[in-house]
């Protein structure tokens, strides 16, 4: 398919190169009195480039479309990567109890159904097109599309990291997930009671993201894109998923 559209577009440049020249050698001979039948060839070619660089826009346009779908599967699909990636490497400590009995399972299912709920962590949603064309240009800096968008997969995957332990009895944990266990509890107020949060130590400590200006400038940009919203106190910043 990609190949097919490069080929397309190298003729489609090909047959415009050879129209322009045609203009430009009419246009060298405007300077001297042409016959009409000349300028009726000249306005007929001009029709032609007219017609040409219509079907041209219209084409550029169909190629931006197909382009921009293609980024959001990108960005989805790299979102699914992290997420397995992220199951993986989160910490559990202990086996997978099988329950052989049916009255034990029926009896159980009620607990198991709060489990999944219980389970639930909130993600952020993928930046769209119109969403980060419409930041200011101060606040975007060179900050691009995709590079927005990734961030928003680390915070995602960050999120999800620091809930999964959080969801986990402390006694299933190792020495340094209870003791992020316990941080996390400590962060935690009666403002975020309900909320999904993270700190810029949470970032650090699930990815290999730095957490310098430019990134407080993509933090800015998901603010203004209603992704998130920071609660101060206790000296912490928390980043609160909206």
């Amino acid at each position: 398919m990609c190949y097919r559209n490069m080929a397309e577009l190298e003729d489609f440049s090909k047959h415009i190169q050879e129209r322009l020249a045609s203009v430009q050698r009419m246009l060298d001979l405007s300077i001297i009195d042409l016959p009409q039948n000349k300028m009726k060839k000249l306005g007929q070619v001009l029709f032609a480039i007219e017609g040409i660089l219509e079907e041209s826009e219209k084409y550029v346009s169909r190629q931006k479309d197909q382009l921009q779908h293609l980024k959001v599967c990108h960005v989805h699909n790299t979102y699914f990567f992290c997420e397995v990636l992220s199951f993986h490497s989160t910490p559990f400590n202990h086996p997978v109890k099988v329950q052989t009995n049916t009255e034990d399972n029926q009896s159980r299912q009620p607990e198991k159904v709060k489990k999944v709920c219980k389970g639930y962590i909130k993600e952020m949603e993928i930046i769209t097109i119109p969403e980060y064309e419409s930041i200011p240009q101060y606040m975007k800096g060179r900050v691009t599309y995709d590079q927005l968008n990734a961030a928003v997969l680390c915070i995602n995957a960050s999120v999800s990291s620091k809930y999964k332990i959080l969801h986990q009895p402390t006694k299933t944990l190792n020495n340094h997930s209870r003791k992020l266990h316990q941080r996390f509890k400590e962060q935690e107020t009666k403002d975020t009671k309900g909320q999904f949060f993270i700190v810029e130590a949470d970032i650090r400590e699930f990815s290999e993201t730095k957490v310098d200006k430019k990134f407080q400038g993509i933090l800015n940009m998901l603010r203004h894109c209603q992704r998130l919203k920071e609660l101060r106190g206790g000296g912490i910043t928390r980043y609160v998923l909206l």
